[in-house]
């Protein structure tokens, strides 16, 4: 299990301006979601938007600390647009 400040700081590693909040959708601390909202994505797609941050957390996933993550990533843009 990891720590949702560790999940937070390893996604901040790779994208230092990056807004992430980060939850715990079962209790157990290995089912997490993560939003992310950082300019490192404009341009681009979904796809790589999310390759990015699973980059920022493969040691994590690869040990299995992190079982499972929904993801939501954004670029400053559009979380503006989805939060009205």
């Amino acid at each position: 299990m990891v720590a949702l400040a560790q999940v937070e700081d390893m996604i901040k590693a790779q994208l230092p301006d990056a807004q992430v909040v980060v939850r715990d959708l079962t209790g157990g601390g290995d089912h997490l979601e993560a939003i992310v909202v950082s300019a490192e994505f404009e341009g681009k797609t979904m796809i790589k938007q999310h390759q990015i941050v699973y980059g920022a957390l493969q040691d994590a996933m690869d040990s299995e600390a992190i079982h499972a993550l929904a993801l939501k990533t954004y670029t400053p843009q559009a979380w503006e647009a989805a939060r009205q």
